[in-house]
Formats: structure tokens, C-alpha cells, sequence
């Protein structure tokens, strides 16, 4: 079995002498033998005790704390929890940082894009990409919301053909005008734009968006408010009062 003098375990577990001296004076890290010149030795249990110490220790739990957990009949159990309730920090932690990488990137992508950027030109970047997920997130429970939809207009036209039966579709297309309608309502409700000219958020009449050209990130409208007509950035507009 391998044993370790004080030194050797702190380099193991990136500590210093003075550290592992510290535990053993206060009764958490008591070395498993001596050596015949007195020098303390420690065991690779010892090793894994300073291990979940060190890691304890991260965690800013005070000595006295970590003392009581280990004297615990199953002191893994409440371990086992801390490592737990670290990693869901942990990922919390990376997911904020990779969502700002993401904003990062893409106003980079934005600005290598855009010739002569200037000061509005970024601030409309920021705003474009502040809400992309909230858009993208609309927009795929839209499509989800007419699966359905479509279901039945196959379901209906096949009917049709082979019973030469057409109330099915008559439902079908009732059906999915209505939910046009009020998909198109929410739609438009939710969205403003980014006038390129002014740099201004306006959010167009229902009809004007409605039959407005458009790409799947830019329609063609007129600006509120300096009157400019063209292809203008679709942003998340949130809930229109």
C-alpha cells in the first residue's frame, strides 16, 4: 500500500505543507502512521479524504462544517448532494457564459457584415440578437401548432379521392382559415421592426405586415417614423399593449 509524507500529499492535491499540517492540527486529516523518524505517512485513503477536503473546502465550507460532515455514519450521502448541487451551478454558470458567447459571435458576424458600421448600426445588432431565441422559439411553436393542421388536410383530400366524400376538407379548410387568422394576429403582435434609415423600433398595422414582402428575417415596410420604405430587421417586439 502506498504511503505518502506530508509533502508529497500536498503535492498531489495542489495544497501546501502548511495546509495539510493545518488540517491535521484541527482533527480532520490525522495521518495513518509514522515513520521510525517520526515523520507523518499517509495512506491512499488519507489521499482521498484530503481530496474531498480540498473539494469541500472550494465549496467555502468552514472547518468546523467539514469536520462534522466526515464524523456522519454515511458522510458520502451528503457529499454525493454537494458534488450534485455544484454541477447544476456549474452548468448553469456554462450555459450563461455559452449564451453569451453566442451574442458575441453573432453581433462579430453582424458587424463584419454590415460595411461602415457605425454606433446605431450596433445597437440595432444588440436589439436583433437580444431576442433572436424569443423569435425562434415563436416561430417553432407556431409550426408545431399546425402540424395538426396539416394531418388533416391530408387526411381530408385522400377522404375526398377515395369515399368521393368532401366534408372532411370543407372542416379542414374552415378550420385552417381560422387558424391563420389568429396564428397571423399573434404573429404580428409579437414582432416590431428596426428601420435601417433612423435606426427606430415600429411595429406596422396588421394589414401593412400581413401583405408586406418579405424575407425570413426582413419585411418591407414604411418607417413610422421617418416615413422610409424598405426591407426592415424583424426583432422580438414582446406583447403589443
Amino acid at each position: 500500500m502506498s504511503q505518502y509524507t506530508t509533502g508529497e500529499l500536498a503535492k498531489l492535491c495542489g495544497v501546501t505543507v502548511r495546509t495539510v499540517q493545518y488540517y491535521d492540527s484541527r482533527g480532520i486529516l490525522i495521518p495513518s502512521a509514522l515513520s521510525e523518524g517520526g515523520r507523518r505517512l499517509y495512506s491512499e485513503e488519507d489521499l482521498k479524504r484530503l481530496k474531498i477536503i480540498c473539494f469541500l473546502r472550494e465549496l467555502d465550507l468552514p472547518i468546523d462544517a467539514i469536520s462534522q460532515i466526515l464524523k456522519e455514519e454515511h458522510p458520502e450521502k451528503l457529499i454525493l448532494l454537494l458534488i450534485e448541487q455544484q454541477e447544476k451551478a456549474l452548468l448553469d454558470e456554462i450555459a450563461a457564459k455559452e449564451e453569451t458567447l453566442e451574442k458575441l459571435r453573432g453581433l462579430k458576424s453582424g458587424l463584419k457584415s454590415k460595411a461602415g458600421f457605425s454606433f446605431e448600426s450596433i445597437g440595432d445588432i444588440a436589439v436583433f440578437m437580444e431576442g433572436r431565441k424569443k423569435l425562434k422559439r415563436m416561430r417553432w411553436t407556431m409550426i408545431l401548432s399546425g402540424i395538426p393542421l396539416s394531418a388533416l388536410q391530408w387526411f381530408s383530400v385522400i377522404y375526398w379521392i377515395t369515399k368521393g366524400v368532401w366534408g372532411p376538407f370543407v372542416l379542414w379548410a374552415a378550420a385552417a382559415a381560422v387558424w391563420g387568422t389568429v396564428v397571423s394576429r399573434y404573429y404580428f403582435h409579437h414582432v416590431k421592426y428596426i428601420c435601417p434609415e433612423c435606426h427606430k423600433v415600429f411595429r406596422p398595422t396588421l394589414k401593412e405586415a400581413f401583405w408586406a414582402n418579405h424575407t425570413p428575417t426582413a419585411r418591407k415596410l414604411r418607417c413610422s417614423a421617418c416615413g422610409h420604405k424598405g426591407f426592415c430587421v424583424e426583432i422580438w417586439g414582446g406583447e403589443a399593449k
